[in-house]
């Protein structure tokens, strides 16, 4: 399928490796110029060499204004616009009781799940708007509709920025740029990987054992039994930035195998 995005620009944030590089890999695929940020630069130029197509990397800080406008006016300088933003940044945060949490976790997570997006937007929306025409992706996660009780801080953050977005999507389309979320759950990537390892500790078991165990006490509803992969993931960002997903707009996308266990979202 022509997605009808071959020679637009994408700023892809919280590329190295996992979701953002599955979704790098698959807007390469469709001719998309690329322009990738993390923080850690020297592992994103690797990731970016397996990549097909026109590449830069830029390191930003998420948490600083200053340096996501850098990474847009970089985008320009090399490409000489910006058409879509994947905005896939993020960190789990603090868990435990959501009372014993202090402000500094809530505001990290904060910071960096939710304000961060706001920031992107601020730096990229006037290019877009100029041309008309504009894509603007954030992952939110299933906690923001299904939150669990020791990842509040995560939650909270995952919940506003589904909300945030949605606010942006009725401001924007009048100016051509539509603006959604894409919400996965349990995703194979480092940052499950993670969470397994230590389960897997804290059980003295495998690492697959730890993982179909999770599956059956903690995630009932991807009756799938197993992972998603990041790719699956990535094809459903690929047709919401695309000309084919031209009539999504405000739109929470679940990517979670059913583990939502509800009819809303």
């Amino acid at each position: 399928m022509d997605l009808g995005i071959t020679n637009r620009v994408a700023i892809i944030t919280g590329a190295k490796g996992g979701l953002g590089l599955a979704a790098a890999r698959e807007l390469a695929n469709e001719g998309v110029k690329l322009v990738l940020s993390d923080m850690d630069i020297e592992q994103l130029e690797k990731d970016a060499a397996q990549l097909d197509g026109e590449v830069i990397c830029h390191r930003a800080d998420m948490t600083r204004q200053d340096d996501i406008d850098e990474l847009a006016r970089v985008a320009i300088e090399r490409f000489g616009t910006i058409d879509i933003v994947v905005h896939t940044a993020g960190i789990t945060g603090a868990k435990g009781h959501p009372l014993e949490m202090k402000d500094e976790d809530f505001d990290d997570t904060w910071q960096i799940n939710f304000m961060s997006a706001v920031r992107m937007a601020r730096a990229t929306f006037p290019t877009m708007r100029d041309k008309g025409w504009g894509r603007f992706v954030c992952i939110t996660s299933e906690n923001a509709v299904q939150p669990y009780w020791d990842e509040a801080v995560y939650n909270v953050s995952k919940a506003a920025l589904a909300t945030f977005v949605k606010n942006l999507a009725y401001g924007e389309a009048e100016n051509g740029i539509l603006c959604n979320t894409v919400s996965p759950a349990f995703i194979e990537s480092p940052m499950t990987n993670g969470m397994m390892e230590k389960r897997a500790g804290e059980h003295q078991c495998s690492f697959d054992d730890a993982v179909s165990s999770f599956l059956s006490e903690c995630r009932p509803g991807i009756t799938l039994k197993r992972r998603g992969q990041p790719e699956e993931v990535a094809a459903v960002i690929a047709l919401a930035v695309s000309e084919r997903g031209s009539f999504i707009s405000g739109s929470n996308i679940r990517v979670d195998g059913g583990a939502v266990m509800s009819v809303q979202n």
